[in-house]
């Protein structure tokens, strides 16, 4: 069974969902891929989860970085699960590249080199925005590119970490 919760944010309404044991899913309402975790069967629940997942979000929103994550759970292919893996090491008020992802995943893999357009899908099918910080990912030449949650609300996220866009 899979459970929501709600969250009011600075930039909108954001959905979470879990699987009553890690947090599954994290999507401004109405973004690009909103619940593509969430099986057709949810109920609206409190959980541990979810406050804790409120109280990292009442952290970032606050312009600080949080200490802690919520436990997270991400089930997909393994490729997207690699590039989330490394969006995860990411550091608070950096950003990394599109190319620079699909270089550490062909080094790791031992290809030649790997798509960064490849990388590009997987990174918006993140399920879990911003503590799987895709909106730190950007174009080659520093541009925003897109953004589930939408272009304008990546560039609020990122001048709040202090990035200067």
């Amino acid at each position: 069974m899979n459970y929501i919760s709600h969250y009011r944010s600075p930039l909108g309404n954001i959905t979470l969902a879990s699987d009553s044991n890690a947090l599954t899913g994290l999507w401004f309402d109405g973004q690009k891929h909103f619940g593509s975790t969430l099986g057709k069967e949810y109920e609206e629940k409190p959980l541990p989860v979810f406050d804790r997942t409120a109280e990292w979000l009442d952290i970032y929103f606050d312009g600080r970085t949080p200490d802690f994550m919520p436990k997270i759970a991400l089930n997909d292919t393994n490729f997207r699960r690699e590039v989330w893996n490394i969006l995860l090491t990411i550091p608070y008020g950096q950003t990394m590249t599109y190319g620079e992802i699909a270089g550490k995943i062909a080094h790791k893999c031992g290809a030649a080199s790997i798509s960064a357009q490849a990388v590009g899908g997987a990174v918006g099918r993140n399920p879990i925005s911003i503590i799987v910080p895709c909106h730190r990912v950007i174009g080659s030449n520093g541009s925003l590119t897109g953004y589930a949650g939408g272009v304008e609300r990546k560039a609020a996220l990122l001048r709040l970490e202090g990035i200067a866009l």
